[in-house]
């Protein structure tokens, strides 16, 4: 594998990588290059601080009451001041809408789980389990299947 970086200030960035197949690397490195504006956190809020949160560490993002939460791996809440439309326009591709008020990180996303009904659940890696619309399920299948 072969490695070169051009740092000129007066041309637009553009990050291109020559690859044989598709793998977990490269979709790391798409991650991490199309996630990237600056920033790579967000400021969460619980009621006594306030606490950076990594994009990456963040399992999924819902709307309850009207505000907006991040929930980390460990299953905690913070409130965040950004709408929900702010931050699906900010974070990264791997961030996908399972409903109306709710983003998922498919990274932290173990599995769905269908039940009689005909409803999906989420299953997040934390064991939160979020309510997955048929519309947004059908996008999610088809951006799965195209890989």
């Amino acid at each position: 594998m072969k490695f070169s970086l051009v740092i000129d200030g007066e041309k637009p960035e553009e990050v291109v990588a020559t690859v044989h197949r598709r793998s977990e690397l490269t979709d790391q490195i798409e991650e991490l290059v199309l996630g990237y504006a600056g920033e790579d956190q967000l400021p969460g809020y619980t009621e006594d601080d306030m606490r950076m949160l990594k994009f990456a560490e963040i399992e999924c993002i819902l709307v309850e009451d009207g505000k907006t939460y991040a929930v980390d791996g460990a299953g905690e809440m913070f409130r965040l001041k950004q709408r929900l439309y702010e931050l699906e326009e900010m974070l990264p591709e791997c961030f996908i809408r399972i409903n109306k008020s709710a983003l998922a990180n498919e990274k932290h996303l173990v599995r769905f789980s269908a039940s009689f009904s005909g409803a999906v659940d989420a299953v997040f890696r934390c064991g939160r389990r979020e309510y997955v619309s048929r519309r947004c399920f059908a996008q999610i299948k088809r951006r799965l299947e195209e890989r």
